[in-house]
């Protein structure tokens, strides 16, 4: 299982190039293997905070950025319930979601687009948003993002 969760994180983030982040909880910091970012904080822009929650929603669960700009999220987990916040496209978020239905003793996500959360505890994402558009992020433990545990960011060209 463990060897499948790893083939699957491999092409999950490879699927990321083009954009970077980082990933920290409990003080540990994580590499994005696709774009070559190294571990630790690249110079953010501004702080957006986010709670996760048992309604199965983000607060808040749209966030505006601009081309280029990079934003730590601060992540807090406000809920009884583990959940995380993954970074993606939204059908590949979707794809990765229908796997971890299939597969739901998969181990928690602590990557540089992804990262999981006990009650109470806190953490942070640092990414930089490289196209105009949207991009997506969700929970994908087994039946959050059904139940709409899903948000957005909105990249804006300047």
């Amino acid at each position: 299982m463990r060897r499948h969760h790893q083939a699957t994180s491999i092409l999950f983030s490879l699927t990321f190039a083009g954009l970077s982040g980082v990933a920290s909880a409990h003080g540990a910091t994580m590499s994005h293997p696709a774009t070559g970012t190294h571990a630790g904080h690249p110079s953010a822009t501004r702080i957006v905070h986010v709670a996760m929650d048992d309604t199965m929603r983000f607060h808040p669960s749209t966030i505006a950025v601009h081309v280029g700009e990079t934003i730590t999220l601060d992540i807090k987990n406000t809920g009884k319930l583990q959940h995380e916040l993954t970074i993606g496209k939204l059908d590949e978020l979707q794809a990765h979601a229908q796997q971890m239905r299939q597969h739901p003793d998969m181990p928690a996500h602590h990557e540089a687009n992804a990262i999981t959360l006990d009650p109470g505890h806190q953490g942070t994402l640092t990414w930089t948003f490289a196209t105009p558009g949207t991009l997506d992020f969700a929970c994908l433990i087994p039946g959050h993002y059904e139940a709409g545990m899903k948000g957005q960011f909105v990249v804006s060209q300047e």
